[in-house]
């Protein structure tokens, strides 16, 4: 029986302190992402600040994909 990406991923947000912690990351990235972009004005220290939030918050996000990846090939092979 094949399991959906979706419960892999419930499974991995309520299970795996890691995953846990990606998404907390990953959370905190776009709230500072978010703020930014309600300010009238950037100062280049707020652009270059929010050039390394989206790179971190990328990394982050490709990490939760890996663990996803891994969690799947785990559950297809026997």
């Amino acid at each position: 029986m094949a399991v959906s990406p979706v419960d892999l991923r419930t499974k991995l947000v309520t299970g795996d302190p890691e995953y846990q912690k990606l998404l907390q990351e990953h959370s905190q990235y776009e709230a500072q992402l978010e703020q930014l972009s309600k300010a009238p004005y950037l100062s280049s220290e707020d652009l270059i600040r929010v050039t390394k939030l989206k790179k971190l918050k990328l990394l982050v996000k490709d990490a939760m994909e890996h663990r996803l990846a891994d969690l799947v090939h785990n559950v297809q092979t026997p």
